[in-house]
């Protein structure tokens, strides 16, 4: 398993940049631009990790930007952990076997999310292509809210 990054979702964008980059110090290394989604991800990396951020997995901070006005309660603004695992189909059955709930299964063999026990939101990515899409996990449906 590897750790790959924290999620936020900011309201200004600029502001949250200004603050992030120019003021605590972090560099932005890569960004999406999401115009069918309607949002915008920027991530950031720690300067000593910024030279490798590029080419291979160091921890970073992603700010998503959500094009049209949201107000986030409840948390919402903190999106996830994300990690990347060698068999994304093995992890969700040996957490499934361990009692946790596949908020959302990997029906298409790359993504799933699960939730820790004080509701935090983890991504859980597999490394390299998508597996095959394989059941039971391609048939299930979404649970609660990832």
């Amino acid at each position: 398993m590897e750790f790959l990054h924290t999620m936020v979702r900011v309201t200004d964008l600029d502001a949250s940049l200004d603050w992030y980059c120019n003021k605590f110090g972090l560099v932005e290394v890569r960004r999406t631009e999401n115009e069918k989604g309607r949002f915008t991800l920027v991530f950031l990396a720690a300067p000593g990790d910024a030279a490798t951020a590029k080419t291979t997995s160091a921890p970073l901070l992603e700010l998503t930007y959500n094009w049209d006005p949201e107000t986030y309660t409840g948390g919402r603004n903190f999106g996830h952990l994300a990690y990347r695992v060698d068999d994304i189909y093995a992890t969700c059955q040996k957490l499934m076997d361990a009692g946790v709930t596949i908020n959302r299964p990997p029906r298409d063999g790359y993504m799933a999310f699960v939730r820790s026990p004080d509701d935090i939101s983890i991504e859980l990515l597999q490394k390299g292509e998508a597996k095959e899409p394989a059941e039971p996990w391609k048939s299930m449906a979404n649970t609660g809210v990832w």
